[in-house]
């Protein structure tokens, strides 16, 4: 029953969260990340080649997830669908 309040509010799945709305940070440009080339570029160097090894990288929290998370540009999320609920507040009077 708790879990149907907080659903709203939580993100399942890194990998479909990453490649739905996964962007990257590439010289302060928010860059989808549509394919391989735009990881492979800004993080050869850390031996991340692929969204799948960046995805591996995060749910892993191996060595370079520190650089692996910063090169990853917020995730701008939907409101719920149907909406907000309304709060209804009982005076105490």
């Amino acid at each position: 029953m708790m879990l149907k309040y907080i659903e709203p509010y939580i993100a399942y799945g890194v990998r479909e969260l990453i490649y739905k709305r996964g962007f990257g940070k590439i010289d302060k440009q928010r860059i989808p990340l549509s394919d391989n080339h735009a990881v492979d570029s800004k993080l050869r160097k850390l031996d991340i080649l692929s969204i799948e090894d960046l995805i591996h990288e995060i749910y892993t929290v191996d060595a370079n997830v520190k650089q692996a998370n910063n090169f990853l540009w917020p995730f701008k999320l939907n409101n719920p669908t149907g909406g907000w609920r309304t709060r209804k507040f009982k005076s105490m009077e």
